[in-house]
């Protein structure tokens, strides 16, 4: 059972979140705060495993909650504001719902949270081993090895995902397919192009190499590499 808690300063917020886990077997719902110092007061006494958690809230924001958390459960912000994408994912977020959303997306949400929380439980040395994803290319399924993955790059509706020794061809579209990777291991670094942390080859300037290609890096997320950079100081 997952016990949680809705943070935020609309009702109807409320309602849509509270109907969408009603359908749901493994949900309960523990208290309905509507602004972040009520859900302090309710955590300084009580154990929950989700926040449902909106961002612009009177007295005391979203994000700013978040930061004040010691141990903080799983987090799926829910959010009219997709421009705080990239610093919600940077807090180590689950999943973040852009308003208003479907009971499909809130599913594949929620669906992230039972599988963190068991791989939680997994020695993280092991974690991504034997972790693997189906491509369908020209009615064929390919099963990969997400640890294989070099970068994936935008083409239209279509995506290319260069692994090491080949090239497979997706129809899908490069933000759906990155839904489907760890935020740990992979990072957007160009509306066209995400790359798998662990083959970054060389940071020169605005381009990544990975063995022998060339990344570009966008001016909009120059901020996740940095986030990178930060992390990772022998590339300085």
């Amino acid at each position: 059972m997952i016990k949680y808690i809705i943070v935020d300063d609309e009702h109807i917020a409320h309602d849509i979140v509270k109907n969408y886990c009603d359908l749901l077997s493994n949900f309960k719902l523990m208290k309905n705060c509507y602004d972040a110092i009520e859900a302090l007061e309710y955590l300084n006494s009580n154990a929950v495993d989700l926040i449902f958690l909106d961002i612009n809230m009177p007295k005391l924001k979203g994000f700013d909650f978040l930061k004040s958390l010691s141990n903080p459960p799983k987090i799926i912000v829910t959010t009219a504001y997709k421009e705080f994408a990239i610093e919600g994912f940077e807090l180590n977020v689950v999943d973040y719902l852009l308003k208003p959303f479907s009971f499909k997306r809130f599913v594949k949400a929620v669906h992230k949270v039972n599988i963190k929380t068991k791989n939680d439980v997994l020695p993280s040395s092991s974690e991504n081993k034997s972790e693997t994803i189906f491509l369908k290319s020209d009615k064929k399924q390919f099963q990969v090895k997400l640890a294989t993955i070099l970068f994936v790059e935008a083409y239209g509706n279509y995506c290319k995902v260069v692994i090491e020794s080949e090239t497979i061809t997706v129809r899908e579209k490069i933000s759906e397919f990155l839904e489907k990777l760890s935020k740990v291991d992979f990072l957007q670094v160009h509306k066209s192009f995400i790359i798998a942390k662990k083959h970054i080859n060389i940071i020169e300037g605005n381009r990544i190499k990975i063995n022998s290609y060339f990344v570009p890096v966008g001016k909009t997320y120059k901020e996740n590499l940095n986030s990178l950079l930060n992390q990772k100081p022998d590339f300085n």
